[in-house]
């Protein structure tokens, strides 16, 4: 991830050097049938007025560094580092850098006939395409993220079909499961989140508190999480665990593998507090049965008529012993 980083960072000085617009610059990486992957790289900034685009496709992309504003008819929303951008085929939108200058993309485009199928069989039915603009960074896709980014800059062999099959899945149930995200908070909410996930990026590494973050942003901590966790769609702490993560694809492996196995451990421990209390439920009802039997017992002989003893029963007592 560092090296997707310094690759944008080296475009932007070009940019600068130069004196050029910015530009969006697209480099195919793979493709098959149905499905295009790319390497974008924006080099936008504040200076650069936005306009409305089109999807001719269905797109996901995961934005890998840098950050910019997304608009479509299904809301506002800010993209960082770790989120994914959801687009449908024939829809509108505008991306735009209000508050800080580039960023990079490993994108994926499917064909309507192959998204809408993929959908179809992951039992997305009812609905065609997507609800929410964005979706945050998620635990199911930081694996393929960081496989992703490593295989944008050449330094892994990646299996992209797999990936671009394996992102639309996850997509597609994360994006049912969320609600649509419409609310539009102030241009400078925008601006002061946009100042800390840079600095996150920058130094995820660093001694990064609540309190030290929302102290930058110019917020309470309390304002700073809420605002924080509105537009970016998780809470600092955890965006600074997974910035620190996708550097990392190894760790990230580990790290789903490990809440995997923390489920399991927690399932496992459910279903013994459920046999526990079944069986003491179970011995409760023996014991009650078994006092009834006993009383039932103590009557029966209470009851029971006296046994007349002979004389010939005594003396064959006697002579038994």
């Amino acid at each position: 991830m560092a090296k997707i980083a310094v690759d944008l960072e080296r475009a932007l000085a070009r940019r600068a050097e130069h004196g050029t617009e910015g530009v969006a610059s697209a480099r195919m990486i793979a493709s098959g049938d149905g499905w295009t992957v790319a390497d974008v790289v924006c080099t936008s900034g504040p200076q650069d007025r936005p306009f409305e685009e089109r999807h001719t496709r269905y797109s996901i992309a995961m934005v890998v560094a840098g950050s910019f504003e997304y608009r479509t008819p299904r809301g506002h929303a800010l993209m960082t580092p770790g989120s994914l951008l959801l687009g449908n085929e024939g829809q509108c939108y505008e991306c735009g850098h209000q508050h800080a200058a580039g960023d990079r993309c490993v994108s994926f485009w499917y064909a309507p006939e192959y998204f809408e199928q993929m959908a179809a069989d992951s039992g997305a039915r009812g609905r065609l395409g997507f609800r929410n603009a964005r979706l945050p960074a998620i635990a199911a896709v930081s694996p393929l993220l960081a496989r992703a980014a490593a295989g944008a800059v050449g330094s892994a062999d990646v299996g992209w079909e797999e990936i671009a099959v394996k992102l639309a899945a996850s997509a597609l149930d994360a994006d049912s499961g969320g609600r649509a995200d419409v609310n539009v908070l102030p241009l400078n909410a925008v601006a002061r989140v946009t100042r800390t996930i840079r600095a996150i990026e920058r130094h995820p590494d660093a001694s990064l508190s609540l309190q030290s973050l929302a102290r930058g942003a110019g917020l309470s901590p309390y304002h700073f999480l809420r605002t924080f966790e509105r537009l970016t769609g998780v809470t600092p702490h955890q965006y600074v665990r997974r910035a620190r993560l996708r550097g990392q694809p190894r760790k990230c492996q580990r790290a789903v593998a490990g809440d995997a196995a923390r489920d399991v451990r927690e399932a496992a421990e459910v279903r013994k507090v459920r046999a526990a209390v079944v069986e003491r439920r179970r011995e409760r009802a023996l014991r009650r049965d078994g006092l009834a039997v006993q009383r039932d017992v103590r009557v029966d002989v209470a009851r029971a008529a006296p046994v007349e003893i002979r004389s010939d029963d005594r003396r064959a007592g006697r002579n038994s012993r």
